[in-house]
């Protein structure tokens, strides 16, 4: 196979999904129901959030779970299947159920972001390809949702294709990086897939390909008079760079009647040379060329150019938004919480002997809480079903201090996971990619904590249970403790 091949997404799977499914079959409980939650452990950098991303693609996936005969051919070929089983392969389609948060989400660790309930076979067989969608697309719009905020509402450009892991991290990172709230993307596969606008200017080698800096600004701007943006840094900023673009705006855009919309700066001191390219940039007429600085930049050296007063209108963020450099895993896991046996599911619950790793289990509902004014004050878990009526005083347990007794009085709550698989047909229609973008910025401006976007020491957004939930969980790991200590 080349890169250019067609590909079968479905074999993208850690092969231990294929040996235990064989194992399930032989055993006779493949067709058994069982429920996975995926959660994670962690927010990002040290961040009070997350930004739920993906969650298109494993439906996408879902849907279209099947293995043709040259992957029936490889599994023949590992000598380790029966013809049984690979004859169940081959007409294999996902059969499960699926309930998630809305793609967008606000998520905070530790809650059930995503449910698969579906025949053992078929929930392990979505593991590493919900993983792998989850845990990049997630990472990459809550690093953009950091990045943005610290822009304070001046434009973000995504230019981190090249700087991807690889193309696919690139297309699908630039996505993510859109519902996160960056504006544009230089990249032309994500711009073409998702409808995002794109954006691209030059590079140093268009101005190195001529014989001088200004014969390559005024090829460029007759190409494009309509919206010129020079590359200043390639020689000298300020003795070359700024120069020839000024001289560019007067000899050959204005002749035309057009104005020069822009200069970038993608190296040196980027404070410093900003507020000197503004003030000549305004002492010679061209108050309304922008100017955009470059060069690996987050939010952590956007802030810091805002702090010391650089001269800026547009950001173009790279490699340490594509990649998420500072902490490049999002952590997402996937663990069974519920068995179906008799008609019912019971819950299972792992220990370990790391504290954080405690999974929650059971069938579950999430409840997101808020107060008069609409903000978001905490999240909630419930039993699956449980009756949750916050019109009287509602007594919940914060798991961390489960002896005190506390209430919820004058709040609302609204359990914020959807069906949008059932029996392997999507139940309901996903919104577009600028409706969910719209959706991220409206719970950062209006529901999230304005202390749980800082990005040191954010204020923790608490998690807390139901009293039927926080027991049931308590007699299960007793129950467990007893069987296995």
């Amino acid at each position: 196979m080349t890169q250019f091949d067609k590909r079968n997404l479905s074999m993208m799977m850690d092969f231990y999904e294929m040996t235990m499914s064989y194992g399930y079959f032989e055993q006779g409980g493949g067709d058994r129901r069982v429920a996975f939650d995926l959660f994670f452990r962690s927010v990002p950098d040290k961040g009070g959030y997350a930004v739920f991303a993906g969650l298109e693609h494993v439906i996408e996936f879902v849907e279209n779970l099947s293995f043709s005969d040259e992957d029936i051919a490889f599994f023949r070929a590992q000598n380790l299947f029966s013809e049984d089983f690979l004859k169940f392969l081959r007409n294999f389609r996902f059969r499960g159920d699926i309930y998630a948060v809305p793609e967008g989400t606000i998520i905070y660790p530790d809650e059930p972001i995503l449910t698969v309930v579906a025949p053992m076979i078929d929930a392990q067989l979505l593991e590493t390809a919900i993983l792998a969608q989850i845990n990049h697309q997630s990472l990459i719009a809550t690093k953009a949702a950091r990045i943005v905020r610290a822009a304070e509402g001046r434009m973000v450009s995504d230019f981190g294709a090249r700087r991807a892991h690889n193309m696919d991290a690139a297309t699908y990172g630039a996505r993510a990086a859109y519902i996160g709230g960056v504006d544009m993307t230089a990249t032309v596969s994500a711009a073409q897939q998702f409808g995002i606008p794109v954006s691209g200017t030059m590079a140093h080698s268009w101005v190195m390909f001529f014989e001088d800096e200004f014969e390559a600004f005024k090829h460029y701007a007759e190409t494009y008079p309509q919206a010129t943006v020079l590359l200043i840094d390639t020689y000298d900023v300020m003795h070359s760079g700024l120069p020839n673009a000024i001289r560019t705006a007067h000899e050959v855009l204005e002749t035309q009647g057009r104005r020069l919309a822009g200069v970038r700066i993608d190296s040196g001191d980027l404070a410093y040379l900003s507020k000197r390219v503004r003030a000549a940039l305004d002492e010679a007429g061209l108050r309304d060329c922008k100017i955009i600085l470059s060069n690996s930049l987050d939010e952590w050296t956007i802030s810091s150019l805002l702090l010391q007063g650089a001269q800026v209108d547009s950001f173009g963020v790279g490699e340490r938004l594509i990649t998420a450099k500072s902490d490049p895993v999002f952590g997402a896991v996937y663990k069974l919480v519920a068995v179906e046996r008799d008609g019912a599911f019971v819950p299972r619950i792992k220990m370990s002997e790391n504290v954080e790793k405690l999974t929650n289990p059971g069938l579950k509902d999430l409840y997101r809480v808020y107060n008069k004014e609409g903000n978001a004050v905490a999240d909630m878990i419930a039993i699956h079903g449980e009756p949750v009526d916050l019109t009287r005083p509602f007594r919940y347990v914060d798991p961390q201090k489960p002896w005190k007794n506390r209430f919820f009085e004058g709040f609302t709550a609204r359990n914020i996971r959807r069906l949008y698989v059932k029996g392997g047909q999507r139940a309901e229609e996903l919104p577009t990619l600028d409706e969910i973008r719209a959706y991220v910025r409206a719970q950062l401006e209006r529901e999230i904590w304005q202390e749980e976007q800082r990005f040191e020491n954010p204020h923790r957004h608490y998690l807390d249970m139901t009293p039927d939930y926080y027991d049931l969980k308590m007699s299960l790991l007793e129950e467990v403790r007893g069987k296995h200590s």
